[in-house]
């Protein structure tokens, strides 16, 4: 089974940049998509459903052009879910989840605080509502891949200029423990440590001492200096873990401010 998430800064424009024609050529199972800032009635080409797949859509309602997510799938899902209960989280368009049998595959697009202290404010909300909820999935007894853009980096390993950015939405101090504080693997240099039995870090669980990154700022030539932020995750349920064959980030080509995570799972 393979996973990818991606997110694609408006899926028209990755659409428009060969984003479906680089997808068919991987032969992935699930694509888990974020940020695709269009409402699903402006999606009709076949462009967007490539090779016949399953495809489902949580639009942003509070504006157009916004935040969204999105599933495809080879397989049809015996269940979607678009809702996680709370409206000023889901109306924006943050969550959506498959179900295929005993697994679970979300895509989430945690917001972003660098706009300031109101979204900031938010984003520490989402992350205080949140936690229990993954508690209880990682309870549940059901497979769970978490999928998405979470906006936080972990550790000095994961963020080209650690040091001058400790005081930046995304790697502030409060965001990584809570981050860190979820996963089964330590923080690293974060220095927060890692919960038995907690979620797997695909990347990191496969890539202990990797440097590698997701999104890399459009000023100041950031992606041309490597100057990156590994912010897109997938987060697994420990017997998932145990699975994981390889994992890969497509640099090239680009399609949006962030590439495409691929994981590779046995079974």
């Amino acid at each position: 089974m393979k996973i990818i998430s991606f997110n694609a800064n408006g899926i028209r424009s990755a659409a428009n940049k060969g984003f479906f024609d680089w997808f068919r050529a991987q032969d992935a199972d699930i694509l888990c998509m974020q940020e695709t800032k269009a409402q699903e009635d402006q999606l009709t080409d076949a462009c967007f459903r490539p090779d016949g797949h399953h495809c489902f859509y949580r639009d942003a309602i509070t504006k157009k052009g916004y935040s969204g997510v999105a599933i495809h799938s080879r397989r049809e899902p015996d269940e979607v879910r678009t809702a996680l209960g709370w409206a000023p989280f889901d109306d924006e368009g943050r969550y959506i989840e498959a179900r295929f049998g005993n697994l679970s595959v979300v895509s989430f697009y945690i917001p972003s605080g660098s706009s300031g202290e109101a979204r900031q404010g938010f984003k520490f909300e989402v992350m205080d509502w949140l936690r229990p909820i993954m508690d209880e999935w990682l309870a549940s007894g059901r497979d769970y891949v978490l999928c998405g853009d979470w906006n936080i980096v972990r550790s000095a390993r994961d963020i080209r200029n650690w040091k001058s950015n400790q005081k930046n939405s995304g790697c502030l101090p409060a965001e990584r423990s809570w981050l860190s504080g979820q996963i089964a693997e330590d923080g690293g240099s974060d220095g927060t440590p890692g919960r038995e039995g907690g979620w797997v870090d695909a990347y990191r669980r496969l890539h202990p001492e990797g440097e590698d990154y997701t999104w890399w700022s459009n000023r100041g030539a950031a992606y041309a200096k490597d100057v990156g932020w590994r912010l897109d995750y997938q987060l697994v349920t420990p017997g998932l873990g145990e699975r994981m064959l390889a994992c890969s980030i497509a640099r090239e080509p680009r399609f949006s401010d962030h590439a495409p995570f691929s994981v590779e799972y046995a079974g």
